[in-house]
């Protein structure tokens, strides 16, 4: 039985409810003194509820020493210590599968928006530039590209699937080789050099953090695409500026940033950039599924001490 249960963030308001009507439930972001709170409650908290973004800071995690689970809202873990974690025996869930078609059909929607120059056009019409100036100039089809995929687990899967009826042609680049049909590649510089269009769907973390660098933008080329669903952190953010500035590639679309929200202000100036607020799982039905799939995962292991999604 789970005596008492932190709360770091409201994940939608309706489940946040389910839990508070369930458990003896706090909300740790709303505390006016939270040291008085860890000193008085820091014993009796057996779970915890945070998100992909949040994970449980070290020094909170230290003041919690009867913490038996985590249930995180949403896929990534890179915030977490798995080992220390494991450690202490205590057991993590996310919310896995729910989120992926939205976050693939994002990739898919970042990529045309960027090849066609979607914001561009948008404001070639809203300014007046095509009733003073005429037609816009040109743009680029994906039909007939090379689509690089970093990562081909179930996001990546989910994005190639959806390339192939488009006409691209699809490569991908990972940790091991899968068994699908397309094309394997055991370096990135090497999947870049092929891709027309490289889409970023690999997990964030220290294996992961800033593999694309300037030596893969170099070998994308002048003519190349990046396309980013992971992580800010997979991309040497310095080195993408200043090949979209130099327009040594020839654009990206952005759903996440390092920093953010707070992004480096640079990426507004630039007119070959697609900005998306880290909103790929960003629609009410997918995120009512993610909240429900954390309330279960709480009730799993009130009821009989287990996990529906654990990670450890």
């Amino acid at each position: 039985m789970i005596r008492s249960v932190l709360a770091l963030l409201d994940i939608r308001p309706a489940y946040t409810r389910l839990m508070a009507e369930r458990h003896d439930f706090h909300r740790y972001d709303l505390l006016d003194d939270k040291q008085a709170f860890l000193d008085e409650m820091g014993t009796q908290i057996r779970a915890v509820v945070t998100s992909a973004r949040f994970g449980v800071p070290a020094d909170l995690l230290a003041q919690l020493p009867n913490l038996e689970v985590i249930t995180s809202f949403g896929v990534g873990h890179d915030v977490f210590d798995l080992k220390a974690l494991r450690d202490r025996g205590i057991r993590v869930s996310t919310t896995p599968d729910i989120l992926t078609d939205d976050v693939a059909d994002t990739a898919i929607m970042l990529m045309h928006a960027t090849m066609r120059r979607l914001i561009a056009g948008d404001n070639w019409v809203r300014s007046g530039m095509w009733a003073a100036n005429g037609p816009m100039a040109l743009t680029r089809t994906v039909r007939g590209k090379k689509l690089g995929i970093v990562g081909l687990g179930r996001i990546g899967q989910a994005i190639a699937s959806r390339a192939v009826p488009s006409g691209l042609e699809v490569g991908y680049f990972g940790r091991s080789k899968k068994d699908v049909d397309y094309r394997f590649f055991d370096q990135l510089g090497s999947l870049a050099e092929w891709s027309d269009i490289l889409v970023l769907a690999c997990p964030g973390g220290a294996a992961t953090n800033g593999i694309v660098d300037q030596l893969v933008l170099d070998a994308l080329g002048e003519d190349g695409v990046i396309i980013n669903i992971a992580r800010g952190s997979v991309i040497d953010e310095p080195a993408l500026i200043g090949a979209l500035q130099r327009r040594s590639i020839a654009g990206a679309g952005l759903d996440v940033f390092e920093g953010e929200p707070n992004i480096d202000p640079a990426f507004s100036k630039l007119d070959n950039v697609v900005l998306y607020p880290h909103l790929a799982s960003g629609t009410v039905e997918t995120r009512d599924a993610m909240a429900q799939l954390v309330v279960d995962n709480l009730n799993a292991w009130d009821e009989r001490g287990e996990l529906i999604t654990p990670i450890i």
